[in-house]
């Protein structure tokens, strides 16, 4: 492994697998997304040509790919870092391979190949929400956003159910797909409820969805905390961007009530409702996805 990594003299076709590689039993397609930790990639299955979604872990600020496709960390320093990702990554796909819902992705198989982890998930078709949002392809109404998000309270209450909390809901991570029906994706932050405290090596912090409970190191985490970033998914249906940061809100809560800035648009139950999973204060919020669900019902 060299000493040292320059990305700038780094070829950038090497970043990402491509069209025609095989990878174990399946051979890539096309990309699909990619974020700092991961890339996901169309791949199909060499056995019966059946789609799926091959995600990879590769951490760019933190390793890079050979020109034979081998995972290797940029430097000396960043070696530990990235071997306690990539266990956490085959950690995640354990928990995942035991979860099935309808609501949430499925992991059919996930393996070690070019010095990195791979997760095989079902090939769903749909639109992740953050998209709709930004191209206005979502029409804002009281059954559309009931539809996408009692089928997203349902794969939640699943992974609840489980002893886990996914820590990571945003738009960005919600696929909504025909009849409005959501899938829960990337579970790259999930943690078990046992937990009673976040580790602050492997938060996950994404500003307008994350609540206060998850800056601070030594507070709880729980069922609330998923209920916060829900509560902040459906304001960025009506608002057309993240709330504002927690942390921002903790200093000057700045934040309109939804129930004041958006009450030509939905009913007032529904928009209760968000205020109350945005409460800054976990006690203050719903407890169990239940009690949302609740707050959700037709007066």
């Amino acid at each position: 492994m060299a000493d040292y990594y320059d990305p700038e003299t780094y070829p950038q076709q090497w970043n990402y697998l491509q069209t025609g590689t095989i990878i174990d039993q399946y051979m890539i397609e096309r990309e699909l997304a990619h974020g700092g930790f991961s890339s996901v990639y169309l791949a199909r299955q060499k056995s019966d040509q059946v789609q799926v979604a091959l995600k990879e872990y590769l951490p760019r600020k933190l390793a890079h790919r050979t020109w034979n496709n081998v995972v290797v960390a940029n430097s000396k320093e960043t070696v530990a870092m990235f071997k306690r990702g990539r266990a956490l990554f085959f950690e995640e796909a354990k928990v995942l391979a035991s979860l099935k819902h309808p609501n949430i992705v499925e992991v059919t198989n996930f393996f070690r190949a070019n010095d990195t982890v791979y997760m095989v998930m079902t090939y769903d078709y749909g639109v992740t929400l953050d998209k709709l949002i930004h191209k206005k392809m979502f029409a804002i109404t009281e059954e559309s956003l009931l539809a996408v998000f009692d089928s997203l309270l349902a794969g939640i209450s699943y992974v609840h159910e489980k002893g886990f909390v996914h820590l990571d809901i945003k738009p960005g991570n919600i696929l909504v797909r025909p009849g409005n029906d959501a899938l829960l994706l990337d579970f790259g932050a999930i943690q078990s409820l046992s937990a009673t405290h976040a580790h602050k090596l492997d938060i996950v912090l994404t500003p307008g969805y994350s609540p206060p409970e998850q800056y601070e190191s030594k507070s709880q985490i729980g069922v609330w905390t998923d209920i916060y970033a829900i509560g902040a998914s459906m304001r960025t249906c009506l608002e057309g961007k993240a709330p504002i940061p927690a942390p921002e809100r903790i200093q000057k809560d700045n934040l309109p009530p939804a129930i004041k800035a958006f009450a030509q648009k939905l009913p007032d139950y529904l928009l209760k409702a968000m205020d109350w999973a945005m409460e800054l204060k976990p006690e203050n919020r719903p407890q169990t996805v239940a009690q949302f669900k609740k707050a959700l019902l037709k007066p």
